[in-house]
């Protein structure tokens, strides 16, 4: 029991702090910046966010009326990551060298391929969607099952290269969907009607999905993947640089995640 409750917080680790990576995305640090950035990245990408959020200052929130449930489930999921995952996250990284643990979230990047690939396609991304079989390919071939990253650095075929869809979120967007109501899920983080459905489509596209595991054995390999993650986002981690000092936590994360969906469908 104590081990599968383990798994089940662990499911959380990048949720609260966060979820896309491409998620796919739940709100995580990976959906700022998919995959691990080194600090001056993780800065310039602030920056972009920063220019786009001023440019959507105007617009209206988005509807809460779930206030009393998303307030009491961030505090549980900000108390989690601050006192559980990230202390965590900073053994484990203290453990294990950076190099292996990039090889690690290479893996299940490079595995995510199909989420990716579908979205490209369905939002009329075939430029980015050919470019991501490509690098499917070859990092799948020569970078030993995508623990290594072959293609990063090599010249594209084009420039600029269209950005990547990162989930059925973006894809029911672009299709005109709207946002629906704001949701934070407990040990997941925030969300909404549209991302929520998103979310469960872009698990049916996971590999991990389709394997022989069992309950537990598929917990644990999230878990693992997610404070992975985690451990390479501990410098510059956006949720913190939102959340420290703000007047509301809450308000601040519940504003940010939304602007940062919209700019994602705007892509």
């Amino acid at each position: 029991m104590a081990v599968l409750l383990a798994a089940v917080l662990l499911l959380g680790v990048t949720g609260v702090c966060f979820a896309a990576a491409p998620q796919g995305e739940s709100f995580s640090v990976a959906q700022f910046g998919g995959e691990p950035a080194a600090a001056d990245e993780s800065a310039d990408s602030l920056d972009e966010f920063d220019e786009f959020d001023a440019a959507y200052a105007d617009q209206p929130l988005v509807s809460d009326p779930l206030e009393g449930w998303n307030r009491f489930w961030f505090d549980v999921n900000d108390s989690l990551y601050r006192g559980v995952f990230r202390p965590l996250a900073q053994g484990y990284a203290w453990v294990i060298p950076p190099r292996p643990r990039t090889w690690v979230s290479n893996f299940f990047t490079n595995l995510l391929f199909p989420v990716r690939f579908i979205n490209d396609i369905l939002t009329g991304k075939f430029d980015a969607a050919y470019m991501e079989t490509s690098k499917f390919v070859a990092n799948t071939s020569f970078g030993v099952f995508g623990l290594g990253d072959v293609t990063e650095g090599m010249p594209k075929n084009w420039e600029p290269e269209r950005p990547t869809a990162d989930g059925f979120d973006q894809t029911l967007g672009k299709a005109g969907f709207g946002t629906g109501f704001y949701l934070v899920w407990p040990f997941v983080g925030p969300s909404s009607v549209r991302g929520s459905v998103g979310w469960l489509a872009d698990a049916y596209c996971d590999p991990l999905t389709y394997g022989r595991f069992t309950f537990i054995e598929f917990m644990g390999i999230r878990a693992f993947k997610n404070l992975n993650e985690l451990s390479l986002q501990l410098e510059g981690n956006e949720y913190e640089t939102l959340t420290t000092g703000a007047v509301d936590k809450y308000a601040a994360v519940r504003d940010a995640y939304i602007r940062f969906r919209a700019k994602k469908v705007s892509e």
